[in-house]
């Protein structure tokens, strides 16, 4: 029978017993429009699932109240597994596929779905998740391939058999398919899309116990500095893919410091905080996709250059808020860097950081203050971006009231904070240790760095088999071509699924290679479209004929990163070299090239949400590259 989530919900035996031209007609009137392949598609499953399970498994009458769901529509996405059987304790998701061999792009779209039933639903939380894959035309005996078992259709009775030799109770269909059992992982766009709409976010149990005591915890220091009346410099550090920018996001936008705000000279009240960004590119698409949803992003997050320039050449002038959000604060700009960005403002924008200014601006406003720092480590990839977070014990130290200033950091901040004057207090929830990204898989940095820093390869080999485990790939090909297609194949049922290319601006062979990387197409590249518009769209990432670069993808995401990787950081045997790389405009402005590249392929590989797929050019220069890449564990696409 339809449900209002589902094309059909039954228990095995009536899966079994019911004509298939009624199934079908279910399927159709909850899916809608659909095309005569899929038509066939379904025709093909429906007569499969009731020749081998409805007939076959129902004989066991303890199986007779296991429960088939077919074409169940994840709440808030677009995506539909074929068949879900709830069984004993456990779950099994099973896609068919009207073909004679399993793709990696198959294994990957059915173990994905397995992934975020343990992550998002509620009712599948410690349970075992089975994926199946059932090529109806496959002619050899099934394996299990990255934890998903992959079978020809006779064998599928035996398989659900035994996976349903669970001990915990069956998990009733009324509870699964109710609305609200499921919540996945927004985005960052998403999730500023509905804190714009609806001052709220979705809440996502597991990923909100690894950020709301950051939130809890700022939220009370900012009511601390309200009644205390003194001004607190918050830092906030976090692995990448944390959730540091939304915690940001829901602080401003949420309604924590609501009860803080105060009126203005025209009565109405002024919104208590402001989350400003450095990174352009985080602000034009997150001003872009919130225009769309018919609202002006402008007020929603401010570029902090545009911020600097109105407040440090009027020095009469008051931020209306009092907590002053700032994004990737490890990568504010030094005096000198301020000095060249802002040549046609006026001259007391001058002289100093980014970080001395914002706290200048803030000790303007009456009474009470709070900065809040959002920290990543290891993504300053643009010059004068180096001097990292010394520059904000300085800016305090050296402030008119710096009597008045207390910081607020995870004692990992200590080193930087040896011996100063400032008065600090340390608080644990202050470090964002899980990478929620990804679907809740941990250990993506660690194996990153391990990699960029030339970790052995059977370390980082390990550590690869566990992300692939536990959903996230690393997949590796020469092919651009196969790259491609594999994007395209693994999302082609998930139109809301974003991916792209991206590579390093400081690479000199991929523009040959098919990868338009200069400066000139990605100057002219739009970033909000880019990211945010679907496939009809030209300027959609989807059409994968244009690149974005570390400078416009950092503190993005994609559900999947298309890595070209270039000649500007390759593998020389024992070390990475970037002696291949374009040079810099002001050679005497940079003060390490080589931990800017290094930098730069950290935020490339750490983009994609399931997984990144890396390209490496045909090229000699790239070989040992490609073979240092497969010995640490990643999946070659031509295997």
């Amino acid at each position: 029978m339809s449900t209002d989530s589902c094309g059909w919900n039954s228990d095995f035996q009536a899966l079994g017993m019911e004509s298939p031209r009624v199934i079908r007609i279910a399927l159709e009137d909850f899916v809608r429009n659909v095309s005569a392949e899929q038509l066939k598609a379904w025709d093909e499953e429906i007569d499969i699932l009731q020749r081998e399970t409805g007939h076959s498994i129902v004989r066991d009458s303890a199986t007779r109240l296991y429960t088939a769901i077919l074409e169940y529509q994840l709440p808030l996405e677009s995506r539909r597994p074929d068949v879900i059987f709830l069984q004993n304790g456990s779950v099994v998701v099973v896609e068919f596929k009207s073909k004679g061999r399993a793709s990696r792009a198959d294994l990957d779209q059915v173990a994905a779905y397995a992934r975020d039933l343990r992550c998002y639903h509620r009712e599948c939380a410690n349970r075992v998740v089975h994926a199946i894959l059932i090529p109806t035309r496959l002619d050899r005996p099934g394996r299990e391939i990255d934890g998903v078992h992959v079978a020809p259709p006779h064998k599928l009775p035996e398989l659900i058999l035994r996976l349903a030799a669970q001990s915990a109770p069956t998990i009733t269909p009324e509870l699964f398919l109710r609305e609200d059992a499921y919540s996945p992982l927004p985005t960052l766009v998403k999730a500023a899309r509905e804190l714009f709409q609806s001052k709220t976010v979705r809440k996502v149990w597991r990923a909100a116990a690894s950020t709301d005591p950051a939130v809890d915890e700022i939220t009370r220091i900012a009511h601390e500095a309200h009644a205390t009346k003194t001004r607190r410099l918050v830092l906030l550090t976090g692995v990448p893919g944390a959730g540091k920018t939304l915690v940001g996001l829901r602080l401003v936008h949420a309604k924590f410091l609501d009860d803080l705000a105060v009126a203005r000279a025209d009565g109405k009240p002024a919104s208590p905080a402001v989350f400003l960004s450095g990174n352009a590119p985080l602000v034009q698409v997150l001003q872009y996709e919130l225009r769309s949803a018919g609202g002006e992003g402008r007020t929603f997050v401010r570029d902090v250059k545009k911020y600097v320039s109105t407040y440090a050449g009027r020095p009469n002038l008051r931020p209306p808020e009092h907590l002053l959000v700032f994004d990737e604060a490890q990568r504010a700009w030094d005096a000198e860097r301020v000095d060249a960005g802002h040549q046609g403002d006026s001259i007391a924008t001058r002289g100093k950081s980014e970080p001395e200014h914002f706290v200048e601006f803030a000790e303007r406003i009456p009474d009470w203050c709070v900065i809040v720092g959002l920290i990543g480590s290891g993504q300053e990839i643009h010059v004068g971006e180096e001097g990292g977070l010394g520059q904000w014990r300085k800016a305090v130290e050296q402030c008119k009231e710096s009597e008045k200033w207390v910081i607020h950091a995870p004692q990992q901040l200590d080193a930087i904070f040896s011996g100063s004057s400032a008065k600090i207090q340390h608080h644990d929830s202050l470090n964002l240790t899980k990478e929620i990204r990804y679907h809740l898989t941990t250990h993506i940095h660690q194996y990153v760095e391990g990699l960029l820093e030339g970790a052995p390869s059977s370390e980082l080999k390990e550590l690869a088999t566990q992300l692939s485990v536990a959903g996230h790939r690393f997949l590796v090909t020469r092919s651009l071509e196969l790259a491609k297609q594999y994007v395209r194949d693994r999302y082609l049922e998930n139109a809301d699924a974003r991916y792209g290319l991206v590579a390093s601006a400081k690479d000199k062979l991929l523009e040959n290679c098919g990868v338009p990387n200069s400066f000139q197409d990605t100057k002219l590249l739009k970033v909000g479209p880019w990211f945010s518009d679907g496939e009809d769209s030209a300027l959609s990432c989807r059409r994968l004929d244009k690149v974005v670069t570390e400078f416009q993808v950092q503190g993005l995401e994609l559900d999947c990163a298309v890595l070209a990787w270039g000649s500007d950081f390759i593998w020389n045997g024992s070390r990475w070299s970037n002696d291949l790389a374009r040079g810099y405009k002001d050679k005497n402005a940079v003060k390490d090239p080589f931990k800017l590249r290094l930098n730069s392929y950290r935020v490339l590989l750490t983009r994609g949400r399931d997984g990144t797929v890396i390209f490496v050019p045909e090229d000699a220069r790239l070989d040992a590259t490609h073979q240092r890449l497969l010995e640490c564990g990643m999946i070659g696409l031509e295997t």
